[in-house]
């Protein structure tokens, strides 16, 4: 990392304190939490009683750590809600609401086969900074966040379609649902797909951004089965522009099999896309259009529908990664340590062909089949990242591709940025 840009790992006493993980992370103007259960910071227990008790207490967790750092709920962009029964969403949408009364931020919502403790949910927030972490650099501390909802896309009074920070816009997850009928759309998973991009296309379009400006896509499906028709229609997506078809542009991507969706829908999909003028006020020099910098690697194994890692402005976003050895093409030998490593070395091998280091990780996803394997993906781990600084989240899924046993994706910092077009 230069010396003008640094990641900045914090733990403030009133939260849960993990030595393999930071509370939060920031670097440039966003904060990146790990992962909050429902853990009492005095007991290091989970809390008694339900689902609403566990909720309130995952989001107590966060705002002591947004205050520990001098910031609040109102500057969440996007808060991720995992649950183990799909069925407790509505009761965990109570609680939320009584912590973002006005203010909605960006959401999603999964189920997940299994969380950590085998606590009943787990939340994870995205927050703005403000004052950025350029040190002696001109700062737009006042930086405005920016939400927008079109009834062109499904609307929600519990989050906003998209929240605009800095020089990102974050979109709400969507399912397969025709804005028009308020239903999923007839037909598979292959239909929910395009619904799913339709409605994001919708979104970015109300606040005139291409959709090529997408860097990063979550894909959860019901059944990983449906994977390739999900790619029959995601591929009439990407790419969208004259401009990225000559460039073969797709953004990074994660793809995850959950144990269930809202809805009964077979497909959702989450994407965070850049914002190349920012969230005023901002300096002149930062009203250029920034470049998307995609890239790819031999070192890594590559994906037809996913880059790499895309860089736009402070940010790296690097696809998931399987513990698939390059050369081979196959799962590594062994078990889940071992896949844990090679997961590692293959972002390693992505973030250092693009000049940066594994010390510039702000946050780390881990999608494990098996919650007992965590043990053994932190010793993996722990060479990796030995000072624990990334804010990071594990959750159990019900599958991932190749049968694998562990899966990775993350967050790098982009010390220098992108530059601007010309």
């Amino acid at each position: 990392m230069s010396g003008d840009n640094v990641v900045v790992g914090r733990n403030i006493e009133g939260a849960p304190i993990d030595p393999m993980q930071s509370q939060t992370v920031a670097f440039s103007h966003y904060n990146n939490f790990s992962a909050q259960l429902p853990v009492d910071p005095e007991t290091g227990e989970l809390v008694e009683g339900g689902v609403q008790d566990q909720a309130a207490q995952c989001l107590d967790n966060i705002e002591a750590i947004a205050c520990g750092i001098d910031h609040a709920l109102s500057d969440v962009v996007r808060l991720t809600v995992f649950v183990k029964d799909v069925r407790d969403i509505a009761a965990v949408d109570e609680v939320v609401s009584a912590y973002f009364p006005a203010y909605v931020p960006a959401r999603t919502n999964v189920v997940a086969n299994d969380l950590p403790m085998g606590a009943l949910v787990q939340m994870e927030a995205l927050l703005s900074n403000g004052e950025g972490t350029i040190p002696g650099a001109p700062q737009a501390g006042d930086l405005v966040k920016l939400t927008n909802s079109t009834s062109e896309a499904p609307v929600s009074r519990l989050s906003s379609q998209t929240v605009a920070f800095s020089h990102y816009n974050n979109v709400s997850a969507q399912l397969g649902i025709d804005p028009k009928t308020g239903r999923l759309v007839e037909g598979g998973a292959r239909e929910q797909t395009a619904q799913c991009l339709r409605n994001v296309k919708a979104i970015l379009a109300s606040i005139d951004v291409p959709f090529d400006d997408i860097v990063k896509v979550n894909v959860f499906l019901k059944d990983l089965g449906d994977l390739d028709v999900v790619n029959e229609a995601y591929s009439t997506f990407f790419p969208d522009s004259g401009i990225a078809r000559a460039a073969g542009y797709v953004p990074a991507r994660t793809v995850v099999e959950v144990a269930d969706l809202e809805m009964g829908a077979l497909v959702q999909v989450e994407a965070v896309v850049s914002h190349g003028d920012g969230t005023p006020p901002q300096e002149v020099e930062a009203r250029h259009g920034l470049i998307i910098e995609a890239s790819n690697t031999d070192a890594a194994p590559r994906d037809p529908l996913a880059t790499q890692s895309v860089a736009f402005s402070h940010y790296n976003n690097v696809s998931a990664q399987l513990g698939i050895d390059p050369a081979t093409g196959g799962l590594v030998a062994g078990g889940a340590r071992e896949q844990a490593a090679q997961c590692l070395r293959n972002i390693k091998a992505v973030i250092e062909s693009v000049g940066h280091s594994m010390d510039d990780a702000v946050k780390v996803n881990v999608f494990l089949k098996d919650l007992a394997d965590m043990d053994a993906v932190n010793e993996a781990y722990a060479d990796f990242f030995p000072e624990g600084v990334p804010a990071r989240r594990f959750v159990g899924v019900r599958n991932l591709p190749k049968d694998a046993l562990v899966q990775i994706d993350a967050i790098f910092g982009n010390a220098e940025g992108t530059p601007p077009t010309a």
